[in-house]
């Protein structure tokens, strides 16, 4: 009979109790779940249709620069500032997509850019989209 509590056929213990390694577990995983939609940023763009058709020649992309001199281009043709407002709504009178792009040298003073922004748009321009080039580059 054993005395006093004392029981030799008990060795040490050789299984691993994993309950809470899988509490801890579980704990993360919620844990990542609830955050990881949180973390998710983007800009909101509007996407053009997958259904539209191509480019007819007359409805080519019109492409308004502006270079470091402050000097204003459609396309390829200069264009003195004051005169930017009347010639866009010359050249999109009748068309159906009222869409500009507006390409501006970094060296631009913000101020110019936005005075130019503003004449697109008074021209009666619907869409006005910035060209930028990657960050890497």
């Amino acid at each position: 009979m054993a005395m006093g509590g004392q029981n030799n056929n008990r060795g040490a213990m050789s299984e691993i109790n994993v309950t809470p390694l899988v509490d801890v577990m579980l704990v993360l995983l919620v844990i990542f779940m609830v955050t990881a939609p949180m973390m998710q940023q983007g800009v909101q763009v509007n996407l053009p249709k997958a259904d539209t058709k191509a480019m007819t020649p007359a409805e080519e992309a019109v492409v308004v620069s502006v270079d470091k001199s402050g000097k204003i281009f459609i396309d390829k043709d200069e264009v003195p500032a004051g005169d930017l407002r009347q010639r866009l709504s010359i050249m999109f009178a009748s068309r159906a997509k009222k869409e500009v792009f507006l390409k501006a040298d970094a060296g631009v003073p913000y101020g110019e850019v936005v005075r130019t922004m503003a004449d697109i748009k008074g021209a009666g321009i619907e869409r006005l989209g910035m060209v930028t080039e990657p960050a890497g580059k």
